[in-house]
């Protein structure tokens, strides 16, 4: 089997997954404060070991051979993805170093905003998320790391819900690829 046909049975299987375990038909009010008539708990896809593997994998590829300094996103939705991505870069003999950025710098220790390896003005970094709606936490990490002369090459999350964050990227002179659109899971 070649590798693009176990990346498609891959993402196949990580769509049941999400649409089987994770995507709930009710009305909900959103982290941007929009109401929607069904929820993506990525969560609960992202916090299993097959769930992180099979979105690790297909970030990754989206990626592909870019020159990255490293890759990183927002707490929370961000972060199991983060580790997972370490370990299948490493287990692809291209490993990357990971960061997340905090929604403020600490109060105490050494006062970080970003947690993991120092980034530096020029650096070259790939920030992701589960999923996007407005795009408010990718527009929060493009604005960190914007202050400090950190070029986001791109933006990828496991879901596009297609209700603005690719427009909101843009407007910031980044990207948003997603391994979904909610159009693929959602059928109103």
């Amino acid at each position: 089997m070649t590798q693009d046909a176990t990346l498609a049975e891959e993402r196949q299987q990580l769509l049941d997954l999400i649409t089987n375990e994770a995507y709930f038909r009710k009305k909900i009010t959103l982290s941007s404060g929009k109401e929607s008539d069904y929820y993506i708990d990525a969560r609960l896809i992202t916090l299993q070991p097959l769930g992180a593997y099979l979105c690790a994998r297909q970030m990754l590829d989206i990626i592909g051979d870019e020159r990255l300094d490293a890759i990183g996103g927002p707490t929370l939705g961000a972060d199991p993805l983060i580790g997972a991505i370490g370990v299948v870069s490493l287990q692809q003999q291209r490993p990357v170093p990971n960061f997340i950025i905090r929604k403020e710098a600490k109060a105490h220790g050494m006062g970080k905003q970003i947690e993991g390896p120092v980034l530096s003005s020029g650096d070259r970094v790939v920030v992701i998320d589960d999923v996007a709606t407005t795009g408010k936490a990718f527009l929060h990490s493009l604005d960190v790391l914007q202050a400090m002369d950190v070029e986001v090459v791109k933006c990828v999350c496991v879901v596009d819900r297609e209700e603005g964050a690719a427009e909101a990227v843009a407007a910031k002179g980044s990207t948003l690829a997603a391994i979904f659109r909610a159009s693929e899971i959602h059928k109103p």
